[in-house]
């Protein structure tokens, strides 16, 4: 009689998955797609050069132009590692990091859309490169070329994704945030104010626009979680999952890729598979999270936000 195995892995804001020796037209939220008609760029994924066991992928915009070229250490999910690049879609470097383990670990190179060098971090913890991130400002400019941090001192300005306006500003001592900082975050609809203290956040307050203010402390953020216990959700997947008898009959197994968002209040809603195995073993991983209820929501400025996650599930058979 065959066993089986059944794992998971959370992964955190939005996700792309790929197989070996082969090409995918993906939507920028992930969902793999049958042909190229809507996609918003490719991936090609393929066999390590001689000697590594890193896979080469390249990523490129629908107009040929390269979004992101580097290596993994596995296929599905991609699991960044060593020197990654990626660009704008005229064609100039958008960045380039270091990565361990599918996340940035090291120096980070940003840059502005005209192609200057807009600021310099360190990640001295593997994390996700997002306002989750353990990092030290080294150095930043404005789109001209004037300093504003320099060896990891200064008064820095940091822009959103658009380069549109200032998001967030305060001092910056040796590389870690210190004293005032304030800002703005669009979508929530909230300015802030905090006070650190050598990288670490003392205090924030956050104000709506009716008004309404939120004090936080430590973190600007926390992560949806399943419980309180970071195993708890692989115990309740091997306690709960069943693997459905046609599919360890016919010997399929494979990763089904589901996405959804975590509410405000921790509901599970906008479950979808981005990628099928078989349409039973599919309707098993969507019956099993709808059956993990309600989650501990995430939080931005000390307000509940709602966030998108990503889960493979791992249907293995071994004999």
């Amino acid at each position: 009689m065959r066993l089986f195995l059944i794992t998971a892995f959370l992964l955190v804001n939005s996700f792309c998955f790929s197989q070996r020796h082969n090409v995918y037209f993906l939507k920028n939220n992930g969902q793999y797609l049958n042909s190229r008609d809507s996609a918003d760029y490719i991936r090609i994924v393929a066999e390590p050069d001689s000697g590594s066991t890193l896979y080469n992928v390249a990523e490129y915009y629908m107009d040929g132009k390269p979004k992101l070229l580097g290596k993994t250490s596995s296929i599905i999910p991609l699991s960044l590692e060593g020197t990654c690049a990626e660009f704008y879609k005229n064609g100039k470097k958008q960045s380039v990091a270091a990565y361990k383990d599918g996340n940035v670990f090291g120096l980070v190179y940003d840059y502005y859309p005209n192609g200057k060098l807009y600021q310099v971090r360190h990640y001295g913890i593997a994390s996700n490169r997002g306002i989750f991130g353990d990092n030290k400002i080294i150095s930043e400019y404005d789109s001209t070329g004037t300093v504003l941090v320099s060896d990891s001192n200064g008064y820095y300005k940091g822009f959103d994704n658009g380069f549109k306006k200032i998001v967030e500003e305060g001092h910056v001592k040796n590389g870690n945030k210190d004293g005032a900082w304030k800002g703005s975050e669009d979508g929530l609809g909230i300015t802030f104010n905090e006070e650190y203290a050598d990288g670490k956040l003392m205090s924030g307050v956050s104000v709506g626009k009716n008004g309404d203010s939120v004090k936080y402390y430590g973190s600007r953020t926390a992560q949806p979680k399943f419980k309180n216990d970071p195993k708890a959700f692989n115990n309740f997947l091997s306690n709960n999952v069943r693997y459905p008898d046609i599919d360890r009959a016919r010997g399929i197994q494979g990763k089904v890729i589901l996405t959804f968002v975590v509410e405000k209040d921790g509901q599970l809603t906008d479950i979808k598979v981005i990628r099928s195995v078989s349409p039973t073993l599919d309707e098993e991983a969507v019956r099993v999270l709808k059956e993990s209820k309600r989650w501990v929501p995430g939080n931005m400025f000390g307000r509940p936000i709602r966030v998108q996650y990503s889960v493979p599930f791992n249907f293995a058979l071994s004999n």
